[in-house]
Order: structure tokens, then C-alpha cells, then sequence
């Protein structure tokens, strides 16, 4: 027979997984929509500080023509991943032995990355510019090209076929002028994307049956989210000099969900659902490049709103003791990232020439599996130490170039001392292994390629507790 203890005895070990806790690298996802502190008996209450530094770094694509998706090996692109931290704060209280409420904040979706040097950086010398993409030595003999070239159109009796080759020479020269003059016009600057949320969950919960062993729950959640967005190199074709600027915006859901507890063996498994939040955003974009590409149809500059989703998503977590100092756990995670996109207006009619019906900025082949695993024991009356091991599936390959990540492999330490009855300090680390991606563009051409990536997780965690 099982034994049987109270989860008094584990009250230490309890939590002690969460000041590192799940974070993620597939997608926009960063703090993986905790709501564990929903769950803890009694008045609780936390505050949580996560820090994330990674090294992504990889190669740029040697090949400079926008019209080809061959990737070659180029230049080092130096580190992308720019760290970045936030805060996770938590309340619960239980009315009754029937109802509970609580409120959650974290920052659950964010990118933080920039190119310093590569093809991602804009140049200053359209000679080189130039000959990189076209293969003419430099912009004089260029243009004296396009000139030859629009007199020998202008002859009436030319081959058709000459004519459709001189038409395509035309282009290309037209198309390399263009990048070189918007390299000229941002020479310096750098591609770089930024994105920010912040959400509050607001949770009832009822509990039921005659132990009270089950629980429903759900409420409001708002979420607020904001974007920034440079694209600049020779890497990125004819779309260098683009910028985005996506006001910040708040919106609407819902989370829903069932758990069930056992507290004679500190078991407790819960199933979160989170509803998709849909945004509808003032932005602003300039593409230098758009009226060239358009034929003039379409401006250099817009202000418009989009609309973006924020995925739905299911939540897996489970704990029980397996003796009265140990408790294992298990997290898991499904976010389906493939369904999401961010489609700006500019950005999106400029390359309906190539691509009918235009391409998004941004988007995903594949869902996000997590997974996270671990085992926490009380060494003494006040202490507990903790570890955990874990796996991200990443959203595909290749993806975004400015994400460029093929989910992890992870391992962590933590540790929580109970400074008194009622207050108590967690603190843990996690090492992630990164896996391999190629960085593509919109348009399907690889850009740089990613390999040997590591970072690291840091988190400290006060909370409070009275039972």
C-alpha cells in the first residue's frame, strides 16, 4: 500500500522548481503562463524576477541576390539574443472551503534581438551594394546599363525574346539600385526586433465533490502587447529600410480549467486552458522600397491598424510526494504557433507582386510542445533543494530570422529556504541547450544559419504563505 503523509511535511519543497520555471524559445513565448500559484493552500502570495541571457549566434548568407534562395556560407553575425528580464507577481486567497480567487501578472510574449554586424547591417557603399547583387562593378556603370538597355527597348523591332531578357536585366539593375540607395539612407543602422506584453488573470475557482478534491476555475484575462521591428542589410533584399512601429494595444480573453487534489499525498494535477486574445493595432510602417517594387502603385510610408492573435494555449501541471521529504512534478505545455502571424499592411501588399496574396512579416510552421520534469527534497526543517530537466520543440525549421531558435534542452537547480512560518525565498537556475535553426526571410530564402547555441536562466522568487 502507498504511504500516506500530509503535505505539511513538504511545505518547504513545495514551489521550489518556480523562481527558474518553464521559460520559452519557440515562438514569441517567454514566461509560459504560470498559474501554479493558483494552487497553493491557503492566502499566498508571490513575486517572482526572471533573467534570461542566451548566445545565438551563426553565419550570414554570402549570396546577395534577392531573386535566389541558395544559402552560402558568409560572415559571423556575432550574437543576436539580447538578454532580457521580467516579473511574475501572484495572489490567492480562498473565501470559503468552496471558493477561491486569485489574480496573476506576467509577461507572457516578447522577442528581444539585434544584428550588429553582417549582411543585417546596413552598408554605406552602394559601388559594393551594387555589384553584390547584380554583378555590374559599381552604380555609374549601372545606371549607363539601364540606360543602354531602355534605348534598346525602345526598338520596335526587337526579338521578343531579347526583349524579355533585357526586361529581366532591367529589373534586376533597377532593384539593385533601389537597395543600394536605401543602404545608403540607413547606412549604420541595424536590424532589430523588439516586443513587449503584459497580462493580468483574474481567477475564480469553485471546488467540488464531498473531499473537495476537485476544482473548477476560470475568469478574464487582459493582455496588453506592443512591437517594434527594423529590417536592415543587403540580407534582407529589397525590404531593407523597413520599420514597424506597432502602438501598444490591450485586448480581451479567457482562461479555463479543471484540477484535482489529494492532500494525504501532496497530490495535485491541474489542466489550464487559455483562449486566443485578438489585437487590432495602430501601425505605422516605412518601406523606401515599396513604390520601386509596386511600380509606383504603392507609398513609402503607411499608417494603418493590423490585426494579430495571440495563440491559445493548454497547460499541464502535476505534483504529488512520493515519501515525506520528496515531490516530483511535471509540466507540459501546447501552444499551437503555427496559426500565428503578423501581417502588416505595407509590408504585405509590396510583395503581392512576387507571391500572390502578399507574405506575412512573421509566422511559424509548427506547434510548441513542452515539456519540463523534476524532483524537489527537504533537507531540513527549513530548506529544500530542487531539480528539473526539460524539452521545447520549437516552432520550426527553418524559422524567423529574427528568432532564430529550434527549441531546447534544459537542466536546473533550485532552492527555497522558509526565512519564517510564513515567508520564504526561492532562488534557481537553468541551462539551455538550443537547438540548431536557419534563419529565413518571408520570402523563403535562408539567410544565416544557427548552430552550438547555448543560455542560461536565473530566477529569485519571495513569496508568502499562511494557511
Amino acid at each position: 500500500m502507498r504511504p500516506t503523509f500530509h503535505l505539511k511535511t513538504l511545505a518547504v519543497a513545495v514551489a521550489a522548481f518556480s523562481a527558474a520555471s518553464i521559460a520559452s524559445a519557440a515562438g514569441l513565448d517567454r514566461s509560459g503562463q504560470d498559474v501554479t500559484a493558483f494552487f497553493q493552500d491557503g492566502t499566498y502570495a508571490e513575486a517572482v524576477y526572471t533573467y534570461i541571457d542566451a548566445d545565438v549566434s551563426g553565419y550570414d548568407s554570402a549570396n546577395g541576390n534577392p531573386l535566389s534562395n541558395n544559402y552560402i556560407r558568409g560572415d559571423k553575425t556575432g550574437d543576436i539574443a539580447e538578454s532580457y528580464d521580467f516579473f511574475r507577481y501572484g495572489v490567492k486567497a480562498d473565501i470559503n472551503d468552496t471558493f477561491s480567487i486569485g489574480v496573476l501578472y506576467d509577461e507572457p510574449f516578447g522577442a528581444s534581438a539585434e544584428y550588429t554586424q553582417s549582411n543585417f547591417v546596413a552598408g554605406n557603399d552602394p559601388d559594393a551594394t551594387v555589384a553584390g547583387i547584380t554583378g555590374v562593378p559599381d552604380v555609374a556603370t549601372a545606371q549607363q546599363a539601364a540606360g543602354d538597355i531602355q534605348t534598346a527597348l525602345a526598338n520596335p523591332n526587337l526579338p521578343e525574346a531579347q526583349r524579355e531578357e533585357l526586361t529581366a536585366q532591367l529589373q534586376g539593375i533597377g532593384l539593385g539600385l533601389g537597395i543600394a540607395n536605401a543602404e545608403a539612407a540607413t547606412a549604420g543602422e541595424t536590424t532589430k526586433v523588439e516586443v513587449r506584453s503584459n497580462s493580468l488573470t483574474a481567477i475564480l475557482g469553485m471546488k467540488l465533490g464531498p473531499e473537495k478534491n476537485f476544482q473548477i476555475y476560470g475568469g478574464p484575462v487582459a493582455q496588453r502587447i506592443e512591437a517594434q521591428t527594423r529590417l536592415r542589410g543587403t540580407a534582407y533584399g529589397p525590404a531593407t529600410g523597413y520599420t514597424s512601429n506597432t502602438s501598444p494595444d490591450t485586448d480581451y480573453g479567457y482562461i479555463a480549467g479543471i484540477a484535482y487534489s489529494k492532500p494525504e499525498i501532496a497530490l495535485k494535477a491541474a489542466l489550464t486552458y487559455r483562449s486566443e486574445i485578438e489585437h487590432t493595432s495602430q501601425t505605422f510602417e516605412s518601406y523606401p522600397l515599396a513604390p520601386t517594387i509596386s511600380g509606383g502603385a504603392l507609398p513609402n510610408a503607411r499608417s494603418s491598424n493590423i490585426e494579430t492573435t495571440t495563440p491559445k494555449s493548454i497547460n499541464f501541471d502535476f505534483q504529488t510526494g512520493i515519501n515525506p521529504t520528496t515531490l516530483v512534478t511535471a509540466k507540459a505545455r501546447w501552444v499551437p504557433w503555427s496559426d500565428f502571424k503578423i501581417v502588416p499592411s505595407l509590408y504585405t501588399d509590396a510583395t503581392k507582386g512576387r507571391f500572390p496574396g502578399g507574405l506575412a512579416l512573421v509566422n511559424y510552421d509548427d506547434d510548441q510542445y513542452q515539456v519540463e520534469v523534476g524532483v524537489a527534497k527537504r533537507l531540513a526543517p527549513a530548506l529544500a533543494v530542487s531539480g528539473t530537466v526539460g524539452w521545447d520543440s520549437g516552432a520550426g525549421d527553418p524559422t524567423t530570422s529574427l528568432g532564430p531558435i529550434e527549441g531546447y534542452y534544459s537542466a536546473g537547480l533550485g532552492a527555497k529556504y522558509n526565512v519564517t512560518e510564513n515567508w520564504a525565498v526561492s532562488a534557481g537556475g537553468k541551462y539551455l541547450w538550443f537547438g540548431d535553426a536557419k534563419g529565413a526571410l518571408p520570402t523563403g530564402k535562408i539567410a544565416a544559419d544557427f548552430q552550438d547555441n547555448d543560455g542560461y536562466i536565473v530566477g529569485v522568487k519571495l513569496s508568502y504563505q499562511d494557511k
